[in-house]
């Protein structure tokens, strides 16, 4: 009898242990699911660049322009300042959606609730400085929700003398990593604060003019000039004005003025766009406008575009 006892006793604690880690294991892993949340919501904020602000509300108009599995690609004819002089030459803006990974800040090649819908920006310039050609491409992914920075920009430059590349990954900061055959400027990693980047603006202008910002601002200038001028990567002193169908931004300190002009109806394409600064060097610097005058617009999945055949739509953009 005291030996059935006593084993009764031995299945009520081993049993009193088993549900106790039990307990502990549903616990654990109830914290550790918690956790794991936080972290990719954390992530996911600091890819949407906090603090988070609301997302705007995209119309039925712009879904069916944007997401009509085609790329809007405009063709301008391009006079550019440089070394003093004005050169002629061509420049396109590729508009087009697309999905990006938050953590690798590529486009995504797979449909995941994670991924951030961004409107993708590729802008071209080519035109010619004597003897030797210049080439010039930014990229920025700007995310249509329209409540943050652009998720990523970058820009590749090459001409004769050698090609230059910049790029910026937006996390918890401005990362930017840089290369350049350029003296001091050779393989730099740093990091910068977070402030409203030119670069962007021509995007958000695209998802809704009316958003964009004015007043007195701190900007970083679009990379292209920033790699032209050998100027530092850091925000400037900006006023910005917006009227119905222009859009300027004034840096005093760099002497420089960009100035957009765009449709004032959707889907507010860009029609002219100029850059005052000084160009050149010395005796030789003169203030000059580059300019960009719209030639046509395609609606088009480029991507397919690859036979002989569709050169033709080239000339349909007078390039």
């Amino acid at each position: 009898m005291k030996n059935l006892e006593t084993f009764k006793t031995i299945l009520k604690v081993r049993a009193l242990v088993l549900v106790t880690l039990c307990l502990f294991v549903l616990s654990s892993c109830k914290n550790n699911t918690t956790k794991n949340n936080e972290v990719a919501q954390s992530s996911n904020e600091a890819v949407a660049h906090t603090p988070k602000q609301e997302a705007a509300k995209l119309s039925q108009e712009f879904n069916n322009y944007w997401y009509a599995g085609e790329a809007e690609i405009s063709s301008y004819k391009l006079e550019q300042a440089r070394y003093g002089e004005l050169r002629q030459g061509t420049a396109v803006l590729v508009f087009v959606t697309e999905d990006f990974l938050p953590d690798t800040q590529v486009k995504a090649d797979n449909t995941n609730p994670n991924n951030i819908p961004v409107l993708k920006l590729n802008s071209t310039k080519n035109f010619v400085t004597g003897i030797y050609p210049y080439s010039i491409m930014q990229s920025s992914f700007y995310p249509v929700a329209n409540n943050a920075h652009a998720i990523k920009v970058s820009i590749s430059m090459q001409e004769w003398c050698g090609h230059v590349y910049m790029q910026l990954n937006n996390r918890s900061s401005f990362e930017i990593t840089s290369h350049s055959y350029f003296d001091g400027e050779a393989d730099q990693n740093f990091k910068t604060n977070k402030a409203i980047l030119e670069n962007e603006l021509w995007t958000k202008l695209r998802v809704n003019p009316k958003s964009l910002p004015v007043g007195d601002l701190q900007i970083i200038p679009s990379f292209e000039y920033l790699k032209l001028y050998h100027t530092e990567v850091k925000p400037f002193v900006a006023k910005a004005t917006l009227t119905a169908n222009s859009y300027t931004i004034t840096y005093p300190e760099l002497n420089r003025t960009l100035a957009i002009t765009f449709n004032p109806d959707f889907p507010f394409d860009i029609l002219i766009w100029e850059e005052t600064q000084k160009s050149g060097y010395g005796q030789n610097a003169k203030t000059l406008t580059t300019k960009a005058t719209k030639l046509n617009t395609i609606k088009s999945a480029y991507w397919n575009k690859k036979s002989i055949t569709d050169e033709a739509l080239r000339t349909t953009l007078k390039l």
